[in-house]
């Protein structure tokens, strides 16, 4: 069994004026790159103030050995590089313990939530619900008018009456309704290698 602790890095940047928004999807981007990596166990970003230029990221990893292997992946390095004309680095902390999610009293405000994407799995099951009913009434109430065409363009009919339907409605609908089930957190996640 292994002695290592976890280790939560803090990184500070400044962020150039204008790239709020950006920032904002870079550091989603960055959370979601290395929610997949092993031995990571959670991110965030938080800023001194709404208005406040400098934002600070904390990411957590099991281990020194984890960290080092996402701190010198490709995947990392192409996420830090594509941000570099909006923002510069201005201190790096690492820290063991529990200590490396605190900061001074009063000072944060969460910028960033994580978020969970879910497996795909879900999404095809969420996708099925509303497909197949609407596939059949659609199917059933274009028949009479459409029998006599080649199947092709019957299916170009249903295909061009139902993307916007799944797309603007039902989706939307189904995804609501289903959010908590689609949002949940895998009970056991691993940490394998890849």
């Amino acid at each position: 069994m292994s002695t290592e602790h976890p280790v939560t890095v803090s990184v500070a940047r400044t962020i150039l004026p204008g790239y709020t928004r950006q920032a904002n999807a870079w550091a989603h981007a960055g959370q979601e790159l290395a929610r997949e990596w092993p031995g990571y166990l959670g991110s965030g970003w938080v800023r001194t103030s709404a208005d406040s230029d400098e934002w600070n990221m904390l990411y957590r990893f099991a281990d020194a050995e984890s960290l080092q292997d996402w701190e010198q992946s490709e995947e990392r390095r192409w996420w830090i590089d594509s941000a570099r004309e909006m923002m510069e680095t201005t201190r790096v902390e690492r820290r063991t313990g529990i200590e490396g999610w605190f900061a001074q009293p009063g000072d944060v405000t969460v910028v960033v939530p994580e978020t969970v994407v879910p497996p795909r799995w879900k999404q095809a099951v969420s996708i099925f619900l509303p497909f197949f009913p609407l596939s059949l009434l659609a199917n059933f109430l274009l028949h009479p008018v459409t029998q006599g065409w080649p199947l092709v363009f019957q299916i170009l009919v249903t295909v061009c009456i139902l993307t916007p339907l799944m797309t603007y409605i039902f989706l939307p609908i189904t995804t609501r309704l289903l959010q908590p089930w689609l949002q949940a957190k895998p009970r056991g996640k691993r940490h394998g290698t890849s």
